[in-house]
């Protein structure tokens, strides 16, 4: 581990250097004046100048990086995802076109809290908010149902998602998403503390009156 090998004070500087590199690259671009694709990849020795990184560092913050943020293509590098695009010259469909798409159906999940489930629910489905797109998981075990904050895992049917409008991609890091998550496509919650169990019946009364309507084009 990379613990063992440098002193905690070099350690300290690498994770100030990686906060950087990432502010850089998912949204402070167009503020630094650095020049960068619709898909995020940006010039390695623009984005060292920028930084103060080496290549070495740069290569070390790539590889070590626990959520694998960063790709590497030839003389590029680019945060595969988490833009800001009033930062940045990253769009969505230059992002998409550089994700996998994923067609299968088997059942998607979002984990959020209790208070924000029931707005989500009662009609206003889930939006990307600050970032470009919503964030989703694979598994029930996944990460996502156990940081801090997650009360519930909300289900998702990729079938309903598709019929309206969304698209669903799996970035370089294998982090599932889609532009919004209309209210109508979920299709179950599972509860993941206590006050998830609490809430959970009240909150699968929404399934019951909604989930038999059509899915709703929410502007995906």
């Amino acid at each position: 581990m990379a613990s063992s090998r440098r002193p905690e004070k070099d350690l300290q500087a690498l994770a100030r250097k990686s906060k950087k590199l990432s502010w850089l690259l998912r949204h402070g671009a167009r503020e630094m004046g650095l020049a960068m694709d619709s898909a995020g990849f940006a010039l390695i020795g623009e984005v060292l100048r920028m930084t103060g990184l080496s290549r070495e560092e740069l290569d070390e913050v790539v590889a070590e990086n626990n959520k694998s943020r960063y790709e590497v293509r030839g003389k590029q590098v680019r945060a595969v995802q988490g833009h800001s695009l009033e930062g940045t010259p990253v769009t969505l469909d230059g992002l998409e076109r550089s994700w996998d798409e994923v067609l299968g159906d088997a059942p998607l999940y979002h984990g959020t809290s209790v208070v924000a489930a029931r707005a989500i629910l009662s009609g206003e489905g889930i939006h990307s908010a600050a970032r470009t797109h919503v964030h989703l998981a694979a598994a029930v075990d996944s990460k996502v149902g156990k940081r801090a904050g997650v009360d519930v895992l909300l289900v998702i049917s990729p079938a309903r998602l598709r019929a309206s409008g969304p698209r669903i991609f799996r970035a370089p890091n294998g982090v599932l998403l889609a532009r919004a998550i209309p209210a109508a496509t979920i299709v179950d919650v599972l509860a993941c503390n206590g006050p998830g169990r609490s809430a959970l019946v009240e909150l699968k009364r929404w399934l019951e009156t909604d989930s038999a309507s059509p899915a709703p084009s929410r502007g995906g």
